[in-house]
């Protein structure tokens, strides 16, 4: 399924590319999140698809909401709690799906679009790209909670105070960027690291990303229990029987799947 704003497409086995294309600068209406969170719904039950890459058409990644339509909510009872509604669901689906994600950002992440990529497991951006929270220069804020995730505290206010544009190579310096890649080789690189991931074992590589917003919230020892748990109930599996056995006879594993 495709929408006017959205493209879904599968340009390698096992891996779909989700493309958000809404010009002149690919920001988020309320219609758009909608059927992102619905996509990202149909994603998670494919068998056939084991690792997704975010992406976006045009020299903007994401600009973020959409103001216009922002300026315009209130004039009906419930129009912001359902638009908070569904601020919410497009960040928290990104989250809690079952197959990891790897973000390809052009341009610029800004607002909503920068916590979008930050919500991915795996963030790639070209040499051109930036990020910033503007947030405050049209009165309003919010996305502390997930950009502590992968940003230091001091870079972090700095960047929701002053709403500067900070380019990809500084957060790549700060780890949370991966790689910053000329921008034709942006989005073959990666879709070539989904591809890497789609060949793990689809169990592992579930229960692995299942886990990591688990033990962030958790302590040390509680958090290092946990994983011992689940790797001890992976190593029974028959998709561990055979990538050990992959390892052993020198070729890659088959883990069946269309």
């Amino acid at each position: 399924m495709s929408t006017p704003h959205l493209r879904l497409e599968f340009p390698v086995p096992f891996v779909a590319v989700l493309t958000l294309d809404r010009p002149p600068v690919n920001a988020l209406d309320w219609p758009t999140r909608e059927a992102f969170v619905a996509l990202l719904e149909e994603l998670h039950e494919r068998d056939d698809v084991r690792c997704i890459v975010l992406t976006a058409a045009g020299r903007i990644f994401c600009a973020g909401a959409d103001i216009r339509e922002k300026q315009a909510l209130g004039a009906k009872p419930g129009d912001l709690m359902r638009a908070d509604r569904v601020t919410r669901d497009a960040f928290f689906t990104l989250l809690d799906i079952a197959k990891p994600v790897v973000c390809a950002v052009q341009g610029g992440a800004l607002g909503a679009g920068f916590v979008l990529a930050a919500c991915c497991d795996i963030i790639l951006a070209s040499e051109d790209a930036y990020f910033a929270m503007p947030e405050i220069d049209v009165g309003q804020g919010g996305g502390a909670s997930f950009l502590q995730r992968i940003l230091p505290p001091a870079k972090l206010r700095r960047m929701m105070l002053t709403g500067e544009r900070v380019p990809a190579a500084e957060l790549h310096r700060l780890g949370a960027v991966e790689s910053v890649l000329p921008a034709a080789d942006l989005l073959p690189a990666a879709i070539a690291l989904a591809a890497t991931i789609a060949a793990k074992s689809p169990t592992a590589v579930r229960r692995i990303r299942a886990s990591f917003g688990t033990v962030e919230a958790l302590g040390l020892r509680e958090g290092f229990r946990l994983e011992q748990g689940y790797t001890t109930e992976l190593s029974r599996s028959t998709e561990a029987e055979e990538a050990r056995r992959a390892f052993f006879e020198k070729r890659k594993p088959d883990f069946g799947g269309r």
